[in-house]
């Protein structure tokens, strides 16, 4: 067997309590993917299990939710961004969200509406998507260094996309700005004071997937996860999915592990130090949809009471990731992962090909009996460089 080292720095939630939140349970998840569910074309995305990896890790289920399926748009994110610019619409036109309907609310808007908002790439697809859908009109921003096929991807859904010279953070800070000047929705997956109305709903609109996974992990006669690894940008998704697993199953019944880029780790250093922690600069990270330095405090609250522990990784352990869903072993179904989406698996990996292979499954809490649950948030997002990856080796395991 190969036997390669990977950074994975895993610090202990030393803050763990395993609080509730009141924002994100089992109550809000189904008002939110009740509205999911009457969009047109709404299915839940796959739950594969990877059983035939799962024997090879030694562990005893590996479960990856395979959100590359999700209305068409290779990513998750759409999911909070709809619910939020429906539950802002409903507020600002006084209608009940069990009667939302895109035709209704179109024909009830009297003057033209933009929502603005700050993306790595998927957040500002769901916006633009939800914007075309309404009838209304998007003003996307982006980070300096975004792909141009995700621009693309924006582009081509009627909106207009602004990649600026800065970094996420100072990017988010600018939509605000001109937002606030021109009238302008902002719809926002991080929070800060005075904001926090819009990402809660996103976050809410996030935990659908979840509610998904464990329908579909009864469905498979599995009574819970034992551990679900979570990757973390601001930590929203992270946030919202996790405060609902939580309700669900009980904090203390669950190994949750938040996995971050090394360049933009600011959840992981927010836990080392027990309170939060923001990271400034360029982010320079394969994994251009956790490329966030500031932790959404929503999210990051949720995450203190009730994670388990958390992880900064070099942006070869999401390369890894990447090419071990892609090529699996036997009957073990084909998932297409893009950087952000393959991270947690990577972290198996890694643990598995490790030196200190032992040590670092023990430290994890990993076994024969282990059911481990990951999500893969996106596809092929940027197809030139999912390539680079899985084709031509880019960022390899070995120097």
């Amino acid at each position: 067997m190969s036997v390669f080292s990977l950074k994975l720095a895993i610090e202990q939630n030393r803050l763990f309590n395993g609080e509730i939140s009141p924002q994100f349970t089992s109550e809000q998840t189904r008002k939110a993917r009740a509205f999911h569910q009457k969009i047109a074309g709404y299915q839940p995305t796959p739950l594969c299990d990877l059983s035939e990896l799962a024997n090879l890790f030694g562990v005893g289920k590996i479960l990856v939710k395979d959100e590359s399926q999700r209305f068409g748009l290779n990513a998750f994110k759409m999911l909070g961004g709809t619910y939020a610019i429906a539950q802002l619409l409903c507020e600002k036109y006084q209608m009940d969200i069990n009667d939302f309907s895109f035709e209704k609310i179109k024909n009830t808007i009297k003057e033209k509406m933009t929502f603005a908002t700050t993306t790595d790439g998927n957040h500002g697809r769901g916006v633009a998507w939800a914007a075309r859908q309404l009838g209304q009109h998007a003003v996307v921003y982006m980070p300096k260094g975004s792909a141009q096929e995700r621009v693309d991807h924006i582009l081509n859904l009627g909106a207009e996309c602004i990649v600026t010279d800065m970094n996420y953070d100072d990017t988010v800070r600018m939509t605000m700005k001109i937002a606030k000047e021109r009238g302008w929705e902002v719809v926002q997956d991080t929070a800060w004071e005075g904001y926090t109305k819009i990402p809660t709903w996103i976050m809410q609109g996030y935990s659908t997937l979840a509610d998904e996974a464990v329908e579909q992990m009864k469905e498979l006669g599995i009574k819970r996860p034992t551990h679900v690894f979570l990757q973390a940008g601001v930590g929203a998704m992270a946030g919202g999915v996790l405060g609902y697993l939580a309700d669900v199953y009980g904090a203390q019944n669950l190994h949750c592990v938040v996995v971050e880029p090394e360049l933009a780790d600011c959840i992981y250093r927010s836990g080392v130090k027990g309170e939060m922690v923001n990271v400034g600069g360029d982010m320079p990270t394969i994994m251009a949809g956790l490329a966030c330095g500031e932790p959404n405090p929503l999210g990051w609250t949720v995450l203190r009471n009730c994670a388990t522990q958390f992880i900064s990784c070099q942006d070869s352990v999401a390369a890894l990731g990447m090419r071990v869903l892609g090529n699996p072993l036997g009957a073990d179904p084909r998932i297409i992962s893009g950087e952000s989406g393959a991270v947690g698996l990577g972290v198996l990996a890694a643990v598995h090909y490790h030196p200190q292979r032992e040590t670092l499954k023990a430290k994890l809490g990993l076994n024969h009996d282990s059911v481990v649950l990951l999500i893969s948030t996106e596809g092929d997002t940027d197809v030139k460089h999912y390539r680079e990856v899985v084709w031509e080796g880019a960022h390899p395991t070995t120097a």
